[in-house]
């Protein structure tokens, strides 16, 4: 069986935390910040967790078992 390759776009997005679960960056950070409250922007500052529905497919595309 041929080894398989990692999603190249997924691997920039997603990271592995010590336990095992997937975390990953909040949406709508890039740019029109200016409609945006200072409470949003600083609450999608930080790091989230997968949701237990994309789990699989996340880590199918990392190649994680």
């Amino acid at each position: 069986m041929p080894k398989l390759k990692t999603n190249s776009g997924a691997k920039k997005r997603f990271a592995l935390t010590g336990s095992g679960k997937i975390k990953r960056k909040h949406a709508f950070k890039s740019h029109i910040l200016t409609k945006k409250t200072k409470k949003q922007k600083r609450n999608l500052t930080h790091f989230t967790v997968v949701s237990s529905a994309d789990v699989k497919n996340v880590k199918e595309l990392l190649c994680i078992r």
